[in-house]
Order: C-alpha cells, then structure tokens, then sequence
C-alpha cells in the first residue's frame, strides 16, 4: 500500500520541476525581447541590428539542442537545469552593464543557450515524468504555464517599467525562483543511461506530424504577437483597441490547453493535430472578412490562437507516446530546434506577406502555414492506413 503513494509523490514533484523551469522560459523570453529591444533602442541601436541581435538567440538553440540529450546522459537533467537557471538569471543582469554593442552578441548566445537547455530538458523531463494514460493532462498543464510566463512578461514591464535596474532584477528574480521546484524534485529527474542511435533529423522523418506541429506553432505564434496589433490598427483600430485584441489572442493560449490536453489522451493525437491545422486555416481565412472591432472577431481570435497552441500541446503530448530514454530526449531537441526555426522565419514571412498583400496579408500567411501543415499531417495519416 506505500509504494505507490511513495512513487507519487515523487512523480509530483518531479512534474513540479518540469514545470518551474518551463515558467523561467516563458518569462525569460517574453520579458526580455521587448526589453532588450527597448534597451538597445534608447541607446541609439538601429531596429536592423536590434532584429540580428534578437535573432542570435534563435541561433544559440540550434547550434546547441543536438548536443543536449548526451549532456543530460553526462551532468544529469537536474544539475544541468539549475546551471541553465543561473546562467540566464546572470547574463540577463550582465545585458544591462555591458555598454559595449558588440559584446551583446556573445552575451546573447549564452542568454539563448541558457533557455534552450531549459526548453528541451524539462520538456524531456515531463515527457519521461508523466503517465501514459495521463500524458496529455500534465502536458496540458505544462504548456498552460508556458502560456501564462508568456503573458507574464509583458506584464512585468508594464509593472515596473522598461527603464533602470527594475526590470533587469525583476527578471532575473523570476528566472532564479524556478530553481526552487528543480531542487526539490531532482531526486526523481529521468536519466539516459545509453547514447541514441539516431540524430535529430532521423527523428525527424520518423515523426513529422509531432515534430512539425513545434515548427508551425513557433511560426505562427510569434507572426501572429508580432502582426496582429499592426493589423488591427491598418485595419482602424486605435493603440488600445490592438493591444487588446492581442491580449485576447493570449487569452485564447492560456485558457485552451488544459482541455486539449486532457482530449488527447482520449482521441487519436495526429487526427487531433490534423484538426487543430484546419481550424486554424478556416479562423486565419475568416478574419479578412470580419469586422475587426465585433464580438466575431475576438472570438475568432481566441480560438483561433488557442488551437493551433495545440499544435504544441498535442505534438510535444504524440512525442512522449512515440519515444522513450535517448530518443525521447532527442526528439524534444529536435522539437525545440524547429520552433525555433519557426521563431526565426514566422515573422520574416508573415511580415513580407503583409508587405505584399496589406493589410490580409497578415491573414493569408499564417493560413498558409497552417495549409502546409495541414496537407503533411492527412498525408501522413492517409498513408498510414
């Protein structure tokens, strides 16, 4: 009769780890782009070269995530997440007396590096840490606080400013109490006790529907955070009013994952990603012809947002599913490695598509997207058969 409520409690604080740890990713990053921007803006800095900086970042995750599965084999995941904590506490302060424009770059590429081992381990982690039959609720739960350190770091700046020391040290506060969780759950951190035999692109062809979804999320994510406030006021909106329909987009995020979670682990998980693509196709293609101040609109957008977030719910959910030990870790680098390519081209895309096409343009591109993702996911299922 003990065993069991020993095993747990020592999965829930294991899951506990996780999830601190995704919550420094969620406000590491959505604090400190806007902040840095800002920074480097009072300073004099083109947006061109604000634009590279931010982009090193994305480079970090790349060049990085394929040697994170033998590192957690190494160090172990908890002392490799406590490390990733401190680092990008530190480097996010360092960003403030650093004077020199050049040395940001480098500073960048740890600060980059230092969020990527936080993403692909508790990503690994949850993944190993959850129970198959209950998968989709904890990652549902996970991506919920992902969603919520997103919101979270706007918020703080709206709190306490984006000038002086406050925001720095807000930050780094934030980041440094999610090595609370990891410390208490290391005990029960997963380990690999052997190297994979297959790399991140082998993974890759082995799971496309799982491992796509991480790349059309992050594309159109932060097309959609970075356009959708522009669209609203080419389309006569006011500031307010687009930063509104934004927020209710992030709303979409937050409230959204939970449910989709606890689904998958209910219905078949690629005909759900297959669902979540062509519900974000019919809402991207429906907002060129609806009023962009009505009840229509926001709804739209809410849904909209919060089902192709699914796309990262269910495919990080379908990797845990397919995978275990080596593999598992590897498959999350490679997750981790396309959102960041998504990271990196969404807005590239989305922005030139509004270019061409304004103000639809916007619409149009993340349906496209979705479309390409869409036709990948039916031809994958319909093969399969």
């Amino acid at each position: 009769m003990h065993a069991p409520v020993a095993r747990r409690d020592i999965n829930i604080a294991s899951i506990a780890a996780a999830i601190g740890a995704i919550s420094a990713v969620g406000l590491g990053l959505a604090l400190s782009i806007p902040l840095l921007a800002f920074e480097l803006d009072a300073r004099g800095i083109s947006s061109t070269w604000i634009g590279i900086n931010t982009a090193v970042g994305g480079v970090a995750t790349i060049a990085l995530a394929p040697f994170l599965p033998n590192m957690v084999r190494r160090f172990g995941a908890g002392p490799l997440l406590l490390t990733a904590i401190a680092a990008a506490a530190v480097s996010l302060l360092t960003f403030k007396v650093t004077s020199s424009f050049l040395l940001w770059f480098p500073l960048r590429f740890v600060f980059g590096a230092a969020l990527c081992v936080l993403f692909v381990v508790s990503e690994f982690w949850i993944n190993a840490a959850s129970p198959s039959h209950r998968r989709g609720l904890v990652i549902g739960i996970y991506a919920t606080v992902l969603s919520a350190g997103f919101a979270g770091g706007p918020a703080i700046l709206s709190l306490v400013g984006t000038t002086g020391w406050a925001p720095y040290l807000s930050g780094a506060a934030c980041i440094g109490l999610a090595a609370i969780p990891v410390m208490i759950g290391a005990a029960g951190a997963p380990s690999i006790e052997t190297e994979s035999s297959g790399g991140v692109l082998s993974l890759l062809r082995i799971a496309p529907a799982a491992t796509l979804a991480a790349f059309v999320f992050g594309a159109v994510e932060t097309g959609l955070v970075n356009f959708l406030p522009l669209y609203g006021l080419r389309r006569g909106l006011d500031a307010p009013q687009a930063a509104l329909l934004l927020t209710i987009a992030e709303l979409g995020n937050v409230a959204l994952q939970l449910p989709i979670g606890l689904l998958s682990d209910r219905l078949d998980r690629r005909k759900m990603l297959l669902g979540c693509g062509m519900v974000g196709v019919v809402g991207a293609f429906l907002m060129p012809y609806l009023a962009i101040d009505g009840w229509a609109m926001w709804a739209t957008v809410f849904i909209t947002t919060g089902i192709v977030a699914g796309l990262y719910t269910i495919g990080l959910a379908l990797l845990g599913a397919r995978f275990d030990g080596a593999a598992l870790a590897t498959a999350n680098a490679g997750f981790v490695m396309l959102y960041s390519l998504g990271l990196i081209l969404g807005p590239t895309t989305v922005g030139g598509g509004m270019q061409l096409f304004d103000p639809h343009g916007f619409a149009w591109t993340i349906g496209g997207f979705l479309v390409m993702y869409a036709v990948v996911v039916a031809g994958q299922i319909w093969r399969d058969r």
